[in-house]
């Protein structure tokens, strides 16, 4: 079985790769990485995590609320106690969950904004953000020991490992709303709301950007935000060519602009008035200019190699220090965790920032 880690997870065909069987061994090998004395080598904590307790959630496609399932079952007969989400949510929860739970590790099953035949898993570290390179190259070379070595995954009966606390369901939102809160000015959103369109892509974002602008004022309209796990034919990828039903609500009236997210909502895209598409690049450069001029906040600033020289600009402009990263979101994680970033942020629309989730 030949399963690697690209840069933010391994993902597969349904079916065809993507198997029960293969990730019930793919869990064996996320439990005994995790299990390892060296799995939080070369991480930056700020806290101990608690090494038995591990979080697991899924997104909207097909089939991956049966998958968490699987993970969590080879995961309680390693040992771990599971926290698993009770519902789809974004990434960025689950992400939060893990720190938020003072868990070592979580898995989140989606193949973010891949077609709907694709399914994959996330890993991630204690610090909430995706695992670093060294730990998914752990978890391969686990993965193809026990291969060579005919092990196959300890597995647990579901009903039996929740009677005996080892899986728990839960509802992840929440704390996660109360962590937004803490970071953006909810006062000044109600001095002035907004009325504006969200296109949840049919993806684990539905009803989450509402959801967190409750009682602000603003008035949010929302298209495709039922479940959906063949996503309407087109890749839940929030570029312009995949946006065309956002254009059209905005053209109809029901909103002034429009904000998208990914099959996982973790990447953004937004139009504005005129249904004219505002990449991730000129969103990353607002969100700069807003946190220096508007917010009086300072440090570096981070982006992937294949990012906007735009950004470059605005750091020369503010006189913030720079770092350029190979293509990924864990290697802005990397300089998250050692140094005191403002933004960091990737061509592909995935953006951090001081205070929230490396």
């Amino acid at each position: 079985m030949t399963i690697h880690f690209g840069t933010d997870g391994w993902r597969a065909v349904i079916s065809d790769t993507f198997t029960f069987h293969n990730l019930r061994q793919l869990s064996q090998a996320i439990a005994d990485a995790v299990a390892s004395d060296t799995w939080t080598n070369g991480t930056v904590l700020e806290h101990t995590p608690d090494p038995h307790k591990m979080v697991v959630g899924f997104d909207t496609r097909f089939l991956s609320d049966r998958y968490a399932a699987e993970v969590a079952r080879v995961l309680a007969a390693n040992g771990f106690t599971v926290y698993l989400a009770q519902s789809d949510a974004p990434t960025p929860v689950i992400s939060h969950a893990v720190r938020n739970l003072n868990a070592i590790g979580g898995v989140m099953i989606t193949a973010s904004h891949n077609a709907p035949r694709y399914n994959g898993v996330k890993l991630k570290s204690a610090y909430g953000g995706s695992a670093l390179p060294e730990q998914c190259r752990r978890v391969e070379v686990y993965l193809n020991d026990n291969e060579q070595q005919g092990r196959g995954p300890n597995l647990m009966d579901f009903d039996q490992a929740r009677a005996q606390n080892l899986i728990y369901k839960f509802n992840p939102i929440p704390a996660y709303y109360e962590h937004l809160r803490t970071l953006f000015n909810f006062d000044a959103i109600a001095e002035n709301p907004q009325n504006f369109v969200v296109d949840s892509m049919f993806g684990s974002g539905r009803g989450v950007i509402k959801g967190i602008l409750q009682g602000s004022g603003c008035e949010i309209a929302e298209i495709r935000g039922e479940m959906n796990p063949g996503f309407g034919g087109v890749h839940p990828e929030p570029i312009g060519a995949y946006l065309r039903p956002l254009a059209g609500a905005i053209g109809a009236g029901m909103g002034c602009f429009g904000v998208a997210t990914d099959g996982d909502a973790d990447r953004i895209g937004a139009m504005d008035e005129h249904g004219n598409f505002v990449d991730p690049h000129k969103i990353m450069a607002l969100a700069l200019r807003h946190l220096v001029e508007k917010r009086g906040m300072t440090g570096t600033v981070v982006r992937t190699v294949s990012t906007t020289r735009m950004i470059d600009r605005l750091a020369k402009k503010y006189n913030l220090p720079l770092r350029e990263t190979p293509v990924g979101f864990n290697h802005i994680s990397d300089y998250m965790m050692k140094e005191n970033v403002l933004i960091g942020g990737e061509e592909s629309g995935g953006i951090s920032f001081s205070g929230h989730i490396p």
